[in-house]
C-alpha cells in the first residue's frame, strides 16, 4: 500500500499512529471488497483484486464520489463505487491443483521421487599428474 514509500512520522508515538491509519485502511478495504463478493452468489472471494480496490479507493478520495440519485440498499451503502469496480474487473478463477502435494524431507536437499529413490552419492575421483618442465621440453611430440 505504501509503494516503496518510508514513513514520515519522526516521534514513536506518530509512526505508531501511522502504522495503525495503513492497517485500519487494509481492514476497510479488505471489508468491501468481501462484501462485493458475497452480494454475487456463487462467487469466489479470491477473484476481487485488491489493487483494483486500492486505485479506485485513491481515486474516489482524489477525484471525490460518483453522483448518484440514490446511495444504495445492502452491500452498495458499504462498498459502493469499490465494489462495482471489483464486480466489473473480477479476476480469472484459480487454477485447480493438478499435481499432489509432497512433504520435504528434512534430511534431503533433493526432492523424493517414488518411481526413482535416490542412493548414495559417490565421491568424484580426479586424479591429476605434475609433470616436470625440463622433462615435457626433452619429450619430443608424437605426430
Amino acid at each position: 500500500m505504501q509503494g516503496g514509500r518510508v514513513l514520515r512520522s519522526r516521534t514513536v508515538a506518530l509512526v505508531e499512529q501511522e502504522i495503525y491509519a495503513v492497517l485500519i485502511a487494509e481492514q476497510l478495504l479488505r471489508t468491501a471488497m468481501s462484501e462485493a463478493t458475497n452480494a454475487a452468489p456463487g462467487l469466489d472471494p479470491d477473484r476481487a483484486s485488491f489493487t483494483i480496490a486500492l486505485t479506485t479507493a485513491r481515486d474516489t478520495i482524489i477525484l471525490g464520489p460518483a453522483p448518484r440519485a440514490s446511495p444504495g440498499h445492502g452491500w452498495h451503502a458499504l462498498a459502493g463505487r469499490i465494489g462495482e469496480h471489483l464486480l466489473a474487473n473480477l479476476l480469472p478463477p484459480r487454477r485447480l491443483r493438478t499435481g499432489p502435494r509432497t512433504v520435504k524431507r528434512a534430511i534431503s536437499k533433493y526432492q523424493a521421487r517414488a518411481t526413482k529413490p535416490h542412493g548414495p552419492t559417490q565421491p568424484a575421483r580426479l586424479t591429476i599428474q605434475v609433470i616436470h618442465p625440463k622433462a615435457a621440453l626433452t619429450t619430443e611430440p608424437t605426430a
